[in-house]
């Protein structure tokens, strides 16, 4: 424990505004706290020392591989499994610590991956990239709740993830069903870790590491029109901001919540990325095709979008009413009044991003937050320097709307600080 808090409570006690039982209980809270801190350390050197001594063995069979007979080959080739599995086995029979399930379920995910590549090149078996980590990740898959280890959940949506990405962008352009069914595999998991361990680091990696994923690959599922490309990225940043206002990511601090933080930034890059005329004169010539996967895909995620923007709204989650929210049901309607009016939608679509910038800067003022009034103050000023590049407004109009706006960085700013040091005295 801490030499200063020590110090602290043997004074509280002296002057007797504690009592013993209360000093014994602080000392023991803040030493459970450091042997917690103490064993994640541990685990987390456990799980890289497993990746290296994995590493360093599979260098040295490389460097003196060619001189080993297939025989001896084969061998090497399915002793990192047997080990890493009677490891495995061992920690979970034994009921081992969490070190110890990390450790080896580290170990035994690579093993099973070398083994496969060694298997593979002794016998000159056929196959890709893509084929080779969907089997990877399908025999790995158990050891996630076998070993409930964090380590190894991390490690299957990074891979699902890198399986669809060279399947569907690298593969023919084929789409990734099997991703949604990995995927949904390893939810119950994260599940589980939000009811139990909202506030932990794991919980808060997932957070953006899940939304991350599935922003990475939903291009893959665009098959048949790229014009509702734009539409179904909409949808799902729509999709995304609105599970983080649901009762498990609502309480979250920013930093926690990857869904509300890319569902908002995603979304105003969309909305601004489809202010310019060129956009839709140049890809959006042609009506849609209804009969397209994209649109079949589209039209699942504005269900989900809007299914959980009702969710929320009857669970009452969010007191005020909240723009962002609802920003994919316009984006929407705005597109279908471009099939009539081009000009129109544009017009609608900057007055969208305007209001959002304003509100977000009101709720920063509000809550006296510099980081969301500085993000709405951005907005807005992205939203003038995209317009420098499309308008035909002279240069001296454009220079004094830049002034503005940094003078209303400057005193907005300003004005938010005095006021926070007022209420502070």
């Amino acid at each position: 424990m801490n030499s200063k808090i020590q110090k602290d409570v043997s004074e509280l006690l002296e002057a007797q505004v504690i009592s013993k039982e209360t000093a014994l209980k602080i000392e023991g809270y803040y030493l459970s706290k450091n042997a917690n801190t103490t064993n994640r350390l541990f685990t987390i050197f456990a799980v890289l020392g497993s990746m290296l001594v994995g590493l360093g063995m599979i260098l040295i069979l490389a460097h003196n591989w060619d001189s080993f007979s297939r025989t001896v080959k084969t061998v090497f080739a399915f002793a990192p499994l047997v080990v890493g599995q009677i490891i495995a086995g061992y920690s979970i029979l034994k009921k081992k610590s969490k070190t110890w399930k990390e450790a080896s379920g580290v170990f035994l995910f690579f093993a099973v991956g070398a083994s496969m590549a060694l298997v593979s090149q002794i016998y000159n078996l056929p196959g890709d990239l893509s084929h080779y980590l969907l089997t990877w990740i399908v025999l790995c898959l158990p050891l996630v709740y076998l070993l409930r280890s964090n380590t190894l959940v991390i490690l299957q949506i990074v891979f699902i993830t890198s399986y669809a990405c060279h399947f569907g962008y690298f593969s023919g352009s084929k789409t990734p069903w099997l991703y949604l069914v990995l995927f949904a595999c390893l939810m119950p998991f994260y599940f589980r870790l939000l009811k139990q361990k909202r506030t932990q680091h794991i919980t808060t990696v997932l957070n953006w590491l899940v939304p991350l994923s599935v922003i990475i690959v939903i291009g893959t599922f665009v098959k048949g029109d790229g014009n509702i490309s734009f539409l179904i990225y909409v949808l799902l940043f729509g999709l995304l901001y609105n599970v983080a206002k649901t009762p498990y990511f609502n309480n979250l601090k920013l930093r926690q919540n990857g869904f509300l933080v890319l569902g908002s930034l995603g979304t105003v890059y969309m909305l601004l990325l489809t202010t310019f005329d060129w956009l839709w004169n140049s890809v959006f010539i042609e009506n849609p095709n209804f009969n397209s996967q994209s649109f079949f895909i589209a039209s699942i995620l504005f269900c989900l979008a809007l299914t959980i923007l009702v969710y929320t709204q009857v669970k009452k989650e969010t007191q005020k009413f909240n723009l962002f929210q609802y920003a994919f049901v316009f984006f929407t309607i705005f597109f279908a009044i471009s099939f009539f009016s081009a000009h129109t939608t544009i017009i609608l679509i900057n007055l969208l991003i305007l209001i959002l910038g304003i509100i977000v800067v009101k709720i920063g003022v509000d809550t006296l937050h510099f980081g969301v009034l500085n993000y709405g103050l951005l907005i807005i000023t992205a939203l003038i320097t995209c317009r420098f590049f499309d308008t035909n407004i002279s240069f001296v109009i454009r220079g004094l709307l830049f002034v503005a706006v940094g003078a209303g960085f400057f005193l907005t700013n300003y004005i938010m600080l005095k006021k926070r040091k007022t209420i502070k005295s």
